[in-house]
């Protein structure tokens, strides 16, 4: 499968299209460390193949540090800095053998915690396969 993907400060899928507010960044700047940052979106477009399509498919998202190091805590909705789930996309009777079929995810991070400046990435795996990385710098601007 392919991934596009897209750092921004929030994001929602509505009628299978993404929907970014403040996307395309690669830098955080933050006046003092630690800090908690608001929110982060996460947009993913999976294009699946026709070989794919009518079945369920798990998906994985992690935050990482530099050094390959989970971050975030467990919190009362689960773990922070992770989400994970299922998509299912139909084969449309238009579809040819060889063709692909698009999803749309929409992931928010809220409340992360970065003690440190430096490299973070999110990583994303599709059934068990590692697909995507999303590479971003925390910086301290004092």
């Amino acid at each position: 499968m392919e991934v596009n993907a897209i750092l921004s400060d929030s994001v929602v899928v509505a009628d299978g299209k993404l929907f970014v507010q403040g996307g395309g960044w690669n830098v955080l700047n933050t006046p003092r460390l630690p800090t908690r940052h608001p929110r982060i979106g996460l947009g993913l477009v999976i294009s699946v193949p026709f070989t794919e399509t009518d079945r369920d498919h798990a998906f994985a998202v992690r935050l990482e540090d530099a050094d390959g190091q989970p971050v975030g805590k467990a919190g009362s909705d689960g773990h922070q800095g992770r989400a994970n789930g299922t998509f299912r996309v139909g084969r449309s009777p238009h579809l040819a053998d060889g063709d692909e079929e698009l999803v749309a995810l929409a992931l928010n991070f809220d409340g992360l915690t970065f003690t440190q400046a430096g490299r973070y990435r999110f990583v994303l795996s599709i059934d068990g396969e590692s697909e995507r990385n999303l590479p971003f710098t925390v910086r301290a601007t004092s």
